[in-house]
């Protein structure tokens, strides 16, 4: 088999392909011989069957393969001994579509290679890792916020009108075609206005209700409600309106601490520190993130596949788009064409994704198995009710894992540049950390 170079330019790279007639025929021999002994044939033992009769019956069939196989064979016998490493899958071609038996086969492969990475030395990077420890003013607010979430409820003054986010206690009957229906009534009920926890218009028609009170409330059971026999019926609620309380926020003290998960205050207020210093270190890990990355592409410079860089820059600009347009969810829209900037931060993206493939493999940097389950865990919470099936998703779709898999793998790679790195920690504000991230958020 001849393999002849067509182009060499940049990172492109073109070869022709000839698979004489002679080859493949040997090749189509070869399958058949392999199979021979399997084969079972009307007037033959099995095994037995003429390699001329398995040609004239089998050969156009295994032709194909063969000459995939071939084709295939040549492919990767010129990776390894050249090196390169395609960008994206080659582009194959047969040249000589008016191709028939006896004839060499001439195929055309084109491809871009993957540049060689150059070694960094990564003792040389220099990071800042800001550190935030959790102060009394912001355990005391993240306090005042668990109390605001445990709130209790008081009794207004007599005659004080129910209002949004009042509690209001009373009995109801409720009553379609002046029928009462099963699960429409209740006593002591204690309803959150502004909760959204009834019909809809219910809790709007008790604004300004107040205790001792009569008041009818009629509504429209909605159309898919989930009782097939009150669906898009009107119904009537004779509520007797027992008391109206405010909201009021539990008192900071031992109690609030035991409803969270904790023996005491003071276990409560330690609690909150570590998980603020936790949120703290997360958002410290991607202002040092960022800056490993603007260190790395100022450390580096090598060409780009084209191809991946007008596919990122693409991506940049879909993505972009549907940023800028929420509405539209689907892909039925104008096509986006992308621009210099879209341009610039794709050869940025590529450039760093490269590295950073080059690096972890160097490093055998590996995301196990338990990390991808916690990972898949992780974003199987977001359909709630639906884990189970989000999990089998993602077991049965590759492309699904790799999406999952890369931002780990780009994270323990960082780790791993970062802990060679030399990183000087600087003590700030919480406000300041705040404006770092901020900062992340506009570029």
């Amino acid at each position: 088999m001849q393999v002849n170079e067509t182009l060499n330019d940049g990172l492109k790279r073109g070869y022709a392909i000839t698979l004489t007639a002679a080859e493949l025929n040997a090749k189509v021999n070869e399958k058949l011989a392999e199979a021979q002994p399997d084969v079972e044939m009307k007037g033959f033992r099995k095994g037995k069957v003429p390699m001329a009769l398995l040609k004239k019956q089998f050969g156009q069939r295994v032709m194909g393969e063969a000459m995939q196989e071939s084709i295939d064979g040549a492919m990767n016998e010129h990776f390894e001994k050249s090196g390169d490493r395609p960008a994206m899958q080659p582009e194959v071609k047969m040249t000589n579509e008016d191709w028939k038996e006896g004839d060499d086969v001439e195929v055309t492969m084109t491809y871009e290679a993957l540049p060689e990475i150059p070694e960094i030395d990564m003792s040389q990077i220099e990071l800042e890792k800001l550190v935030v420890k959790a102060d009394d003013a912001a355990i005391d607010e993240a306090l005042k916020n668990l109390a605001e979430t445990a709130q209790d409820f008081k009794a207004r003054k007599k005659g004080s009108k129910a209002k949004d986010g009042d509690q209001v206690v009373m009995d109801f009957v409720g009553k379609v075609d002046g029928e009462a229906f099963e699960g429409g009534s209740a006593e002591d009920y204690p309803l959150v206005l502004g909760s959204n926890s009834f019909i809809p218009g219910f809790e709007d028609q008790l604004a300004g209700v107040k205790a001792g009170e009569e008041k009818a409330v009629t509504v429209n059971f909605p159309d898919d409600y989930q009782a097939e026999h009150l669906k898009g019926k009107e119904a009537t609620f004779d509520c007797t309106i027992k008391e109206v309380k405010e909201p009021v926020a539990a008192e900071i003290n031992d109690e609030l601490a035991t409803k969270f998960g904790s023996e005491d205050l003071e276990g409560l207020k330690k609690q909150i520190a570590e998980r603020l210093e936790a949120e703290y270190a997360g958002a410290s890990r991607a202002v040092m993130k960022r800056g490993l990355l603007d260190a790395l592409d100022k450390l580096v410079s090598f060409d780009l596949p084209p191809s991946l860089v007008e596919a990122e820059a693409g991506q940049i600009a879909h993505q972009l788009w549907h940023e800028d347009n929420p509405d539209v969810q689907g892909h039925d829209h104008p096509e986006i064409e992308t621009t210099d900037e879209h341009k610039t931060l794709a050869e940025r993206r590529v450039r760093l994704g490269l590295l950073l493939a080059e690096i972890g493999q160097k490093a055998e940097v590996e995301v196990s198995d338990a990390e991808m389950t916690q990972s898949i865990m992780n974003q199987a919470r977001q359909y709630p009710g639906q884990e189970r099936q989000f999990f089998e998703f993602v077991q049965q779709n590759q492309q699904m894992q790799q999406q999952l898999r890369a931002p780990l793998f780009e994270d323990k790679v960082v780790d791993h540049i970062a802990e060679q790195a030399k990183v000087t920690e600087k003590e700030v504000s919480k406000e300041d950390l705040q404006k770092a991230v901020e900062a992340l958020e506009d570029e």
